[in-house]
């Protein structure tokens, strides 16, 4: 069944929201810059679906989504397009536990579609399969399979210098520029651990600092209510407990916006429509992005993003 309808069968309105947006965010992105001439604007084109989305769930509508185009400018390479589709939905009343169980269903209801046995889908030399349930794993745990002598619950700045040195000595990378253990833990994930995810993998609660969207964790102190699933050694979705806190949020986006302004050109910007709305009171909501393409590539054993879509940005032959 295609992801259209199944989420019409699951009671979730199709939305549309704008392209062209005034404030930057939803994600960690440099943005493409455009002008609008009569109105004289700087806008950008959206980096996510997300901000406004969650506005529609304070305005009353419970279940959202839009599968839409998203435009980040950042490198090119096999698993990233400047221009590439996504799904975001949004429901009321749910969280990032209930959101794992809808990726499951969604992303194998699509898989159904076009395979027949979804337990046994080739992909390069790998045979991946979607039988459920997926694997869940947190990132600590992941991360501890490779590094065991680092204790990243441990914030002091002693413990830290000592992790740094740890994770430098196993191959991560710019360890130095790690500020606190939660940016280190994260480091370490993504040079250890992410290529070698080949199953369904959900890899859940991350570290505060790198999820300024996300609900605190309910009984983790410094992480958050997040998941993001893994497959073929590459991310495919992403998802919240949704932050509903406006006192806590507008915190989370003005380091951000501190972070852009000392140089950091994928920190999101100050959206105070977005803080308004969450003023206004937006209930406890789960939040789900995949990506469409990267699915696409999984399902036909395409190597490439480009494989994928139509007209993939290409150096021109001059």
């Amino acid at each position: 069944m295609s992801l259209r309808q199944q989420l019409d069968q699951l009671g979730f309105l199709e939305m549309d929201t704008p392209v062209l947006q005034s404030v930057s965010g939803g994600a960690d992105a440099k943005p493409f810059e455009t002008y609008h001439n009569s109105m004289d604007m700087n806008l950008t084109l959206r980096i996510a679906t997300e901000l406004h989305l969650k506005r529609l769930i304070v305005g009353g509508f419970d279940k959202v989504f839009e599968v839409g185009r998203i435009f980040r400018n950042e490198g090119i390479s096999t698993r990233h397009n400047p221009e590439f589709t996504s799904v975001e939905l949004y429901q009321a009343y749910t969280d990032y536990n209930d959101m794992m169980e809808l990726t499951e269903q969604l992303i194998c209801g699509m898989a159904e579609t076009c395979n027949d046995d979804i337990a046994s889908i080739p992909y390069g030399d790998d045979i991946i399969s979607l039988a459920r349930p997926w694997k869940r794993i947190t990132m600590h745990d992941i991360v501890a399979e490779q590094l065991p002598d680092i204790d990243f619950t441990d914030t002091s700045p002693t413990n830290l210098e000592k992790a740094k040195a740890s994770a430098a000595a196993a191959g991560v990378p710019k360890t130095e520029e790690c500020k606190t253990i939660g940016y280190l833990l994260n480091a370490c994930f993504e040079e250890l651990c992410e290529s070698k995810l080949i199953q369904p993998t959900f890899v859940t609660d991350y570290p505060v600092e790198i999820s300024p969207l996300a609900k605190p964790h309910r009984s983790k102190p410094g992480l958050v209510e997040r998941f993001e699933l893994f497959a073929t050694g590459r991310e495919l979705a992403n998802s919240f407990s949704e932050l509903t806190d406006p006192i806590d949020q507008r915190a989370r986006l003005e380091e951000q916006a501190a972070k852009k302004a000392a140089g950091d050109e994928e920190a999101c910007d100050v959206d105070e429509g977005f803080l308004e709305a969450l003023e206004v009171g937006m209930p406890p909501t789960g939040g789900l992005g995949i990506g469409i393409d990267r699915v696409v590539m999984l399902l036909t054993n395409s190597p490439s993003i480009r494989d994928v879509i139509a007209f993939p940005l290409l150096k021109p032959d001059s």
